[in-house]
């Protein structure tokens, strides 16, 4: 026995020792360990050192963070609970927020009378903890008990306890889920439903709960019996609940893909039933007791993108009835947020990338009738909390120069809760929607901003996503690009160019867009940013020395495949909380829940076409990239922090010039505070500024610069 041991030890190390030789780089993958972290913090205080001392970097700090903690900020109604609204609100004096509530009636008359329930900077304190607000789930129709989920520094994994709202106090003895990837849902106010990993055999392969309990009051998690449960090849499987008037559902969903999915419902008899929807199809919320369901795939004589609706009580009974039209959208059109109310289902829809919002009813005869709300054309829009008995819609209007305002609509009214006033001179500026084309002759859409006047070519900054179904629309400039602060902002007031890119692989124009970038389709996303930054060259926008790119998370991929296949193309990348090496993605963190959108790079016939776009496998020695600025959090648990350390060390190693920048708390979003955030938007500033502002030397004689 002690040989049999010892030959696999052996084999063990001599793996190891192969994996460390074909990538040398591996041991940055140790997220915590003392050894990366101190190659992180060296990298940091190479990065600040160079950059800080920009000039005008503390200045753009200063503006960011006023910017960042403006007390005019918007009070999103997070949830609506009965005749209360519930808010996070985060200022310079509370940077991990307050969550409060405020009567409904004077939230609408725009004079909220707010009652704070938790400090959460003041409860970390107490409790030594450095709690980041992950939100709260209060059991309707009553909402006078909730779950709240707290993560210590942001990442996914959360706590989550049980709050009693009327009291404003964490209840004594209630229910605690321990640290985790775990989800928690009501069935009574005296039980609930949870998902859990608990060791073992107990997780999906991507690292998600597989089971579901039940978990009783007043008795101790072991004796917390099993629901259901999927099985390790599985992305998740979950609890919810869903009210539509006075009916609450509670439902189980699991996950068997990343893009299918299998929902059981709790039937008035006590079973579980499957409802007969498509796996595909997106289950959107119930409204007048009907499924209502957005389709990925045809059905019957249904296009892709249709909403459609089942009946409910037959679908509990055991029957499969036949699916009824909903809304179609036009081909220019998608379909984007779905919501309820007692007696109205609410659409947000874009039309070429600008939203529209819509009252749907549904009618005697089964049909849906539509009415479209009087809200500004070529805005973005979107549905940020409902009111179900008052059948109000809060939404969020803005553009590129327009400040946001939050409305409250009916279907006989729009109402403006609150805008914001502007935080920079709109007269200064255009905008304007272009079209560029991309390599197999489809159009792609893209925002441009620039200052009035500048004629003669620029540097360019241009901000793209293209995966998950994610559109990405033009909000307000100074929240622009996504989680960069006014990054967008500062460089269009410069006299440079900013622009949001509509690429394949989102949502802009429905599944079709989004699948024509999936998996071995891939390429298309990349080409179309090209398409785009040629288009900005061949228009004057452009120098040709002065074209910068932008993504993070499944956007850092699409940036670190863009400057490996086109150095010559880009003169700066900023890559956020980026996916980098494919090779290992599905191994690493939540990467195993994203085979379904990239591939499975353990087949053989998936890395075939992998392989050709993976930026950390496709980082070739002689060849000059130009500067990248990497951000991430070390407390990222969804896109592991390995994958930009490794692609920074790759192209040190190689001579290039690499900024980074990881942040040790934050999670995914990256900043746990608005400091960080207004920190990170000078940076970037201070960045972008160096490599392709005026004056700036290219890229091509930069590598000399770097650290």
């Amino acid at each position: 026995m002690r040989k049999i041991l010892f030959a696999a030890a052996s084999v063990l190390i001599a793996t190891a020792a192969f994996a460390q030789a074909a990538d040398p780089y591996l041991w940055l993958e140790n997220v915590e360990g003392a050894k990366p972290l101190a190659q992180v913090k060296q990298w940091n205080a190479e990065t600040e050192a160079v950059l800080t001392k920009m000039p005008g970097y503390e200045e753009h700090r200063q503006r960011a963070l006023a910017m960042l903690n403006d007390p005019q900020q918007i009070a999103t109604p997070d949830s609506v609970m009965g005749d209360l609204v519930a808010n996070h609100w985060v200022d310079a004096d509370h940077k991990r927020g307050l969550w409060r509530v405020s009567p409904l009636a004077a939230y609408l008359a725009g004079k909220p009378q707010w009652r704070t329930l938790i400090d959460v900077d003041a409860l970390g304190k107490a409790e030594g903890q450095s709690w980041v607000w992950h939100g709260a789930n209060c059991l309707a129709p009553e909402y006078r008990r909730c779950l709240v989920s707290l993560s210590p520094g942001g990442g996914d994994a959360d706590v989550i306890r049980e709050f009693d709202l009327p009291s404003g106090q964490f209840v004594a003895g209630g229910f605690t889920v321990p640290l985790g990837k775990n989800n928690a849902e009501w069935l009574d106010q005296d039980t609930l439903l949870v998902a859990a990993v608990e060791g073992e055999g107990t997780a999906t392969r991507s690292g998600y709960p597989r089971i579901v309990k039940r978990w009783q009051r007043r008795t101790p998690w072991s004796a917390a019996t099993i629901v259901t449960q999927g099985i390790p090849a599985d992305i998740s499987v979950s609890p919810s609940a869903v009210m539509d008037g006075d009916t609450r559902y509670v439902a189980i969903n699991r996950g068997t893909g990343f893009y299918t999915n299998r929902i059981s419902v709790l039937a008035p008899g006590g079973r579980w039933i499957e409802l007969p929807i498509p796996d595909t199809a997106t289950f959107e919320t119930i409204s007048g007791g009907q499924a209502i369901v957005s389709l990925v795939d045809p059905l019957a004589s249904f296009e892709p993108g249709s909403i459609v609706a089942f009946d409910m009580a037959a679908m509990l009974a055991g029957q499969k009835p036949q699916a009824t039209l909903v809304m179609a959208p036009t081909a220019s059109q998608a379909i984007e947020d779905v919501a309820a109310t007692d007696h109205v289902l609410w659409i947000k829809a874009l039309d070429d990338v600008s939203g529209k919002l819509i009252a749907l009813r549904r009618q005697a005869d089964g049909h849906w009738s539509q009415q479209a709300m009087a809200l500004p054309a070529n805005s973005t829009i979107h549905i940020v909390g409902t009111g179900d008995k008052q059948d109000v819609a809060f939404a969020t209007v803005e553009g590129m120069l327009e400040p946001t305002k939050l409305v409250a609509v009916t279907p006989d009214a729009v109402r403006t809760v609150q805008s914001l006033p502007a935080q920079f001179d709109a007269s200064n500026f255009t905008v304007d929607q272009r079209f560029a084309t991309s390599k197999d002759g489809t159009r792609v859409a893209y925002f441009l901003v620039r200052k009035k006047g500048v004629t003669a070519p620029a540097g360019a900054l241009i901000h793209a996503y293209g995966g998950f179904r994610a559109a990405q629309t033009p909000t307000y400039l100074s929240e622009q690009p996504y989680r960069s602060g006014p990054l967008g902002l500062f460089w269009a007031e410069d006299g440079n160019a900013y622009v949001l890119a509509n690429i394949r692989g989102g949502g802009e124009y429905g599944p079709a867009w989004h699948k024509a970038a999936l998996r071995e389709k891939r390429q298309n996303a990349f080409d179309d940013l090209a398409a785009v930054a040629h288009d900005l060259v061949q228009t004057g926008v452009a120098r040709k020395n002065g074209v910068a790119i932008s993504g993070r998370s499944n956007g850092g991929v699409l940036v670190g495949a863009a400057m490996t296949q086109h150095p010559e193309l880009y003169s700066a990348v900023i890559a956020g909380s980026p996916l980098e090496d494919m090779k290992r993605y599905s191994h690493l963190s939540a990467g195993a829940s994203w085979i379904d959108e990239y591939g499975d790079p353990d087949k053989p016939a998936d890395w075939a076409f992998m392989s050709k776009y993976s930026p950390y496998q496709n980082v070739r020695r002689g060849v000059h990239y130009p500067p990248v600025f990497f951000y991430l959090s070390t407390k990222d648990d969804r896109v592991h922090p390995g994958h930009a350390r490794k692609m920074a060390a790759k192209l040190k190693g190689f001579g290039n010039q690499v900024y980074y920048h990881e942040y040790l708390e934050g999670g995914h979003s990256v900043g746990a505070d608005r400091g960080e955030d207004a920190v990170r938007a000078a940076l970037l500033w201070a960045f972008l500024t160096r490599e392709i502002g005026p004056g700036a030397t290219t890229s091509a004689g930069t590598a000399e610069r770097g650290f």
